[in-house]
């Protein structure tokens, strides 16, 4: 096998539904302040029984049911997430424990928003070295933890849930080549420190960052996996804020691609975010199978990452 592709995709989002307005009764705020600045109208919020390790489960569980596999096939699990309060065991081998797994590698990384992409290319390259044949790969936030809902720059922002998706060993190579790294200097531009956080960041900073880097950063995405960004047919940036992903889709030139735009629904989920809006945009039938789509997270570290796939 010469490459990696993702066969099937799955998410998972709590039931409670946190709408502006009601955070309008939590915190100095409105709808109309909410939706102008970063074009969220509602997110979902976990219980507080609900931890990472069972939204992930329930996430991986539908991607995995979706790609028709027998569970013991899965010989990796790569988590993404930044969330998780216990230190070990870590969320891939709750996971692998809780879907009733053989004996993969299970392991989890964090870079915060970009931790899916990154997440990805590990897959991809296990895969690609033989080292593994079927991974699962998980994005996770539970991001209401960490919060403080007196600080309306960052609680109007912060969603919880759970995206993932199965990758599987192929002839071609349908996940592209990763284009990842970090800018040390801006390290704690968004920061959850110590036991109990909370969720921090120099929003101005990243935003500007964000609006004047990431376009060439995406091109050169797309120029790695050999496209043109009018040859994408979809775009799933990390849903941080509607006012950064729609410049820069622009900016980036696909003018031929679906945008996701899950953030106005589910909010800032940080890792699980390109997950759960390419999950639902597949289940939407919103992008044709085997259309190229770029996949792009940033955030805490500063990282980025990413890479362009082929849509199952």
């Amino acid at each position: 096998m010469t490459g990696s592709r993702v066969v099937a995709l799955g998410h998972y989002q709590p039931e409670r539904v946190l709408t502006n307005d009601e955070l309008a009764t939590m915190v100095e705020t409105s709808d109309e302040w909410i939706q102008s600045r970063v074009g969220i109208r509602e997110r979902r919020i976990a219980a507080p029984d609900e931890s990472v390790d069972e939204m992930a489960w329930r996430a991986a569980d539908k991607a995995v049911a979706n790609a028709g596999l027998d569970k013991d096939e899965i010989d990796y699990v790569v988590v993404a997430t930044c969330t998780a309060i216990d230190r070990s065991p870590n969320i891939a081998a709750r996971v692998a424990a809780r879907l009733g797994l053989g004996n993969p590698a299970a392991i989890d990384v964090n870079t915060a928003c970009s931790g899916f992409a990154y997440a990805l290319a590990m897959a991809d390259q296990a895969i690609r070295a033989g080292d593994a044949t079927k991974a699962l790969v998980i994005g996770v936030e539970k991001l209401s933890d960490w919060t403080d809902w007196t600080d309306r720059t960052t609680c109007v922002l912060i969603g919880d849930g759970a995206g993932a998706a199965v990758v599987v060993a192929s002839d071609e190579r349908e996940v592209g080549p990763v284009v990842w790294g970090s800018v040390p200097e801006m390290s704690d531009a968004v920061r959850i420190e110590g036991r109990e956080g909370p969720f921090q960041q120099e929003g101005l900073s990243v935003f500007r960052w964000a609006t004047t880097q990431l376009p060439e950063i995406a091109q050169q995405v797309c120029a790695k996996a050999g496209l043109k960004p009018e040859d994408l047919g979809g775009v799933v940036l990390h849903q941080a804020n509607l006012r950064i992903i729609e410049p820069l889709a622009k900016r980036l030139g696909a003018t031929n691609a679906v945008i996701a735009k899950d953030v106005v629904e589910s909010g800032n989920t940080s890792a699980a975010s390109i997950p759960i809006a390419l999950s639902k945009l597949v289940e939407r039938r919103e992008i044709p199978s085997g259309a190229p789509v770029l996949l792009f997270g940033f955030g805490g570290g500063l990282s980025y990452a990413g890479q362009v796939i082929r849509c199952p």
